[in-house]
């Protein structure tokens, strides 16, 4: 079985380039505290636009969608859900609020994790939520040809409670011992779970809530005003890519971590970017909307879509974005490139 040993293996990953990724979170943290601090209003706002891109996001990965009326009705519990994939997302939605009320008071241990696999079953008769697989399972990739091989092996149906046991111990006592830095142990604790894998469905579901129960718990709560789920979404490949090099030789514990941790490190800083850019377009009281749709596309190298344009302006409604592209693309000041669902839009250089 694969040896959790945190601490000796971090210190592999203390070098040059993730001291620095490292030094660009902390500072970007710092500067959070301070919009923290004074942008209450837009800090609102932010948290309810990010539940809903979170919750969109970690299901979609998995294939799992409803329209975005009924993704609304659900995350203001204004109705019951209809079918499997609305139950499985309004499971999310409650694990979700779960985590950001109380995170303070999760720790993740086995029995923490099973409960939080419970409630995110809990509009499911499958039966399986809340109790660890019963069978092994593998984790397979299909090739543009159709061809499915397996990807990687997970731990086996018999020995994943024992796994469970010694990784949330090992883990949280690395935690507790304060001697790495919790921002490498997040990563390999994440990674080490997907390598468990251990529920019969909803494994890279949990394993996106408990990254943010752990960024919480850590200090780093800009998860709760930027979607670490979407940003995950946006560079999926990147995130397998990851998994796929790390995973290799886990069973041996020769496995790297370094690839995982970088791209965790990443989100980090991605997700500061966003915060501030965000932070920044709600506080310009003077700016109307369709000027900062203008701004969003006048700054924006190369193209942009709409999906895009209402990521970040998550405030700003869809017809609003519509009506701005429009009248942009009449008054000659953007470029309308492709069709259908491949539309762009590029700024026109003068």
């Amino acid at each position: 079985m694969h040896i959790f040993e945190y601490n000796e293996n971090a210190k592999q990953l203390l070098t040059p380039e993730v001291i620095q990724l490292l030094s660009t979170v902390y500072e970007r943290k710092g500067r959070q505290q301070l919009f923290v601090e004074a942008k209450k209003d837009e800090l609102n706002t932010l948290l309810e636009i990010a539940k809903i891109q979170s919750t969109k996001s970690s299901n979609r990965i998995e294939g799992i969608f409803t329209t975005d009326k009924r993704l609304e009705e659900l995350m203001n519990q204004k109705s019951e859900p209809k079918n499997r994939n609305e139950e499985e997302i309004s499971g999310y939605r409650d694990v979700l609020n779960t985590i950001h009320e109380s995170y303070d008071y999760i720790s993740p241990t086995a029995n923490v994790i099973m409960q939080l696999h419970r409630d995110l079953y809990s509009y499911n008769k499958s039966g399986f939520g809340g109790k660890y697989k019963t069978g092994d399972n593998i984790i397979a990739e299909t090739d543009r040809n159709g061809n499915r091989k397996v990807r990687f092996t997970p731990v086996s149906a018999f020995e994943t409670a024992e796994a469970m046991q010694l990784m949330c111990g090992n883990f949280l006592n690395a935690w507790k011992e304060n001697k790495t830095d919790k921002l490498l142990l997040i990563p390999m604790f994440i990674l080490d779970f997907l390598c468990i894998h251990p529920f019969e469905d909803g494994n890279g579901r949990m394993s996106r809530l408990l990254t943010l129960l752990l960024f919480y718990r850590a200090g780093f709560i800009v998860g709760k005003y930027i979607s670490i789920e979407m940003l995950i979404e946006q560079t999926k490949e990147i995130y397998y890519e990851a998994l796929q090099n790390c995973s290799a030789l886990w069973h041996e514990s020769k496995n790297l971590y370094m690839p995982f941790v970088k791209y965790y490190l990443g989100l980090l800083i991605k997700a500061s970017n966003e915060f501030e850019s965000r932070i920044e377009y709600l506080s310009s009281e003077k700016i109307s909307k369709p000027e900062r749709v203008k701004r969003q596309i006048q700054n924006t190298l190369g193209k942009i879509n709409k999906r895009q344009i209402l990521e970040k302006c998550p405030d700003i409604s869809t017809k609003t974005v519509e009506r701005t592209l429009a009248e942009l693309v009449k008054q000659g000041l953007i470029e309308k490139v492709g069709a259908g669902s491949a539309t762009c839009y590029v700024w026109i250089q003068k």
